[in-house]
């Protein structure tokens, strides 16, 4: 009856310690995505502050071309 129920407690440890590295492991991998999501998105501000400039940059070459 021990050794039943020292096999019970040891595979209810194993199983408590292996959700719990999982979880460990689950939530560095989220950090690490989001992470990447948040330079992701910066990328796409800049591009989008960029396109605006090069945008109004055009428009005054072409004035400048109309008015020589």
């Amino acid at each position: 009856m021990d050794s039943t129920l020292i096999g019970i407690i040891g595979s209810a440890l194993g199983s408590l310690f292996g959700v719990i590295a999982s979880s460990k492991l689950t939530q560095y991998r989220l950090q690490k995505l989001e992470e990447k999501v948040d330079k992701h998105n910066n990328l796409i501000e800049r591009t989008y502050i960029l396109e605006g400039k090069v945008s109004e940059l055009q428009h005054e070459v072409r004035d400048i071309k109309e008015a020589s």
